[in-house]
């Protein structure tokens, strides 16, 4: 029988410490090569929180370490060098983006629609109180859609 873990980790920095320690503890795994292991996968990601799932076969005690990508207001902080969004979005901007800031980061989320990614990383900079081009992101998604940008999202 396996066992699937839901974790969100500070890249290559997992701890034996909660919440990775007490939720391995019952599976009899060896906490620290998971720790290891999690921490190799996810030293790219140093500074920001990763989801990490965690496949654990309770009777052979093997486990396989996924790593996912890390959310779209993980990577705008990063890209912008902020610590938190705005407090109130809409009322204050805590930073502008560049649309090819902002096409860098869809595409470290990868999926197959560039364009759908650029308009949701658009509609996470519009809740944290980030610009885009100078302008409220709404407005960039409007001239997307009216086409402006097509060279860039090609």
């Amino acid at each position: 029988m396996k066992t699937r873990i839901k974790l969100l980790v500070e890249g290559g920095k997992a701890s034996p410490g909660p919440p990775l320690g007490p939720a391995l503890g019952p599976l009899g795994v060896n906490v620290g090569q998971v720790v290891q292991r999690i921490n190799q996968a996810t030293s790219k990601f140093s500074g920001m929180k990763v989801p990490v799932i965690l496949t654990v076969d309770r009777k052979t005690k093997e486990f396989q370490v996924e790593v996912g990508s890390p959310p779209v207001s993980v990577l705008v902080k990063k890209e912008l060098g902020i610590e938190k969004g705005a407090k109130t979005a809409g009322k204050e901007a805590v930073g502008n983006l560049s649309l090819s800031q902002v096409v860098k980061i869809a595409r470290e989320k990868g999926g197959k629609n560039l364009k759908s990614k650029v308009k949701e990383v658009l509609g996470t900079c519009k809740s944290m109180g980030v610009t885009v081009e100078g302008k409220d992101p709404r407005e960039v998604q409007r001239e997307i859609e009216e086409g402006k940008y097509g060279e860039e999202l090609g």
